[in-house]
């Protein structure tokens, strides 16, 4: 009776649910925690962490397991395609494009044979295209910007060459240092940038993509001989036709020499331009009248 008794007077603790119930609440406080650090990570930081957790593990059973793995390979692995250049190209692009750039330039050299051997075509290629340059005299009466017969056949040649390609073409013109002052053309520039258009517009006429062309006159801004000269300013008198199909990338750190089309590009600075007058008995080859001077080149 006494034992029983003594059962009676223990008291029955009712409350160690609490015990589970707060353990509980604690683990799901921590999960809610993880939750919320892991939404404020961005895509990078979660990717190295991703990585640096895989990392550990594969260590670990390496280290535990040599035989699994004898040669574990690194998850970063570089590349071994061809880096491309500025313009995203791979060598082997690089290479069929200066094929079909060499293409190009040999069947405008064909089409302009005669004129070529003749001494009025210059045909160059450079790391950054292909430079046509045809004497004025060639195209245009002087004092004119109408294309004659000659020189509408000759172009509508290199017109065909040109059509299957993609890259930009610029046609450039330019005269000398001698003035010329008509209703039609006030000054050089204007002569310039008509016949520029003129051969644009026949380009067009055909098969050329007009997106393609772009027209420039320069005047006597860019000469590439000497004006003091009856032979240099005859030269300076010029359409350049530049075919823009960049097959090389200049060296950082170190200037572009001025060659093939760079040459036409940029103003040299060893022939300053020279007035007619400063040279005694130089030659007017650009008149200005619009009637064009007998036996003028």
């Amino acid at each position: 009776m006494a034992r029983r008794g003594k059962k009676e007077d223990e008291h029955e603790n009712h409350e160690r649910w609490l015990v589970s119930y707060a353990d509980f609440i604690t683990l799901l406080f921590a999960f809610f925690v993880v939750m919320y650090s892991l939404s404020s990570l961005n895509e990078g930081k979660y990717r190295i962490m991703s990585d640096s957790v895989v990392n550990a593990f594969r260590n670990i059973a390496n280290s535990e397991n040599p035989r699994i793995v004898s040669n574990p390979i690194s998850p970063i692995r570089p590349s071994t395609a061809t880096p491309p250049n500025a313009a995203g190209e791979t060598d082997e692009a690089r290479r069929s494009k200066a094929e079909r750039v060499r293409n190009m330039a040999e069947e405008i050299r064909k089409v302009l044979a005669p004129l070529v051997a003749d001494g009025q075509v210059r045909v160059t290629e450079g790391a950054f295209g292909i430079t046509v340059e045809i004497n004025a005299s060639v195209l245009f009466a002087p004092g004119y910007a109408q294309l004659g017969p000659d020189a509408v056949r000759a172009l509508r040649a290199v017109a065909q060459v040109l059509a299957g390609a993609e890259f930009p073409i610029t046609v450039e013109g330019h005269t000398d240092v001698t003035p010329i002052a008509t209703p039609m053309f006030p000054s050089n520039w204007e002569l310039s940038a008509v016949r520029a258009s003129s051969v644009v517009r026949l380009f067009v006429e055909n098969g050329v993509q007009p997106a393609r062309l772009t027209a420039a006159g320069y005047g006597d801004q860019r000469p590439v001989a000497d004006n003091a000269t009856p032979d240099g300013r005859a030269r300076n008198r010029r359409v350049t036709i530049l075919i823009e199909s960049r097959v090389a990338e200049p060296e950082p750190g170190k200037p572009v020499k001025a060659s093939g089309v760079a040459d036409s590009i940029l103003p040299s600075t060893a022939l300053p331009p020279q007035s007619p007058a400063a040279v005694p008995g130089a030659a007017v080859s650009e008149p200005s009248a619009v009637t064009p001077t007998p036996g003028a080149r």
